[in-house]
């Protein structure tokens, strides 16, 4: 199987990050960087538009402000995707995630979403709690049903995040492996990844690829050849990408131990 690597960087990763990720990109470990928008970081369009590397973009996310699933917050929610347009149109970006958003309903999710006429727009699924220390009771799009509803309304792309799909599985006490295979039915346009310093932990931990509990051979057998795999793993290290790097041989390490042996095993079939 072959896939495309994507790098995630946020859009004020002008210094450090932005060099190293022109160096790597050159050298073939990665095909494209998926940008996360800050709000208000308008002035870096120039500098992104000068790195000649694919660029596909996150839609910030209720940490910076943008929740769809509030009514009160949809002035806010309209002045942060304007923002986000500019990126994504100046940077020929082939789509935009965007988060259900905190509490609410997902039917506020869908409206405002809908109303935004983007169609670049994918939706991501998340878990069903929100991470320690973020104010809110459930995040919209942890469950099928309410990722559904948005694909029915919108008629919008899907991103399949892998660990948020364990981690809303581990809250509803369902099969986690049943529930990623349910979820990767609805043909996710992109994939993120990452491991999980805990499996039966409601909460995502972003950690490094072979760190964690998740059996990695399992998840690449729901991800088709040729899919966009975003590796979300937590960055250590301000000035350079080399725990991202480990990362991405370990996951190559992993894909070619995981194409041997299905290669073996067919093998032995015949």
């Amino acid at each position: 199987m072959s896939y495309e690597f994507g790098l995630k960087l946020w859009s004020t990763n002008t210094d450090h990050y932005f060099d190293e990720a022109r160096r790597l990109y050159a050298d073939g470990v990665f095909s494209y960087v998926e940008l996360y928008v800050i709000p208000d970081t308008l002035d870096t369009i120039e500098k992104w538009e000068t790195l000649d590397i694919p660029v596909n973009l996150h839609c910030p996310h209720f940490f910076h402000g943008f929740n769809l699933a509030k009514r009160e917050k949809e002035k806010i929610n309209r002045t942060i995707h304007e923002q986000v347009k500019q990126f994504a149109d100046a940077l020929n970006s082939e789509y935009i995630i965007f988060h259900c958003g905190v509490d609410g309903g997902i039917e506020e999710s869908a409206r405002q979403l809908k109303a935004f006429t983007e169609p670049r727009a994918i939706i991501e699924n998340k878990p069903y709690r929100p991470v320690p220390g973020i104010n809110g009771k459930m995040c919209r799009g942890a469950t099928i049903e309410e990722i559904k509803y948005v694909l029915d309304e919108v008629k919008c792309g899907f991103c399949l995040d892998i660990g948020h799909t364990i981690c809303s599985a581990n809250s509803q006490k369902l099969d986690r492996w049943k529930y990623i295979e349910e979820f990767n039915k609805l043909k996710p346009k992109v994939y993120h990844l990452t491991d999980l310093e805990n499996l039966g932990s409601e909460y995502d931990s972003h950690a490094h690829i072979g760190n964690g509990e998740v059996d990695i051979s399992k998840v690449l057998l729901f991800i088709t050849n040729e899919s966009m795999i975003t590796i979300e793993t937590e960055k250590n290290n301000p000035q350079e990408l080399a725990d991202w790097k480990k990362d991405i041989r370990c996951l190559k390490r992993m894909i070619f131990s995981f194409n041997y042996e299905n290669k073996k095993s067919r093998t032995k079939r015949y």
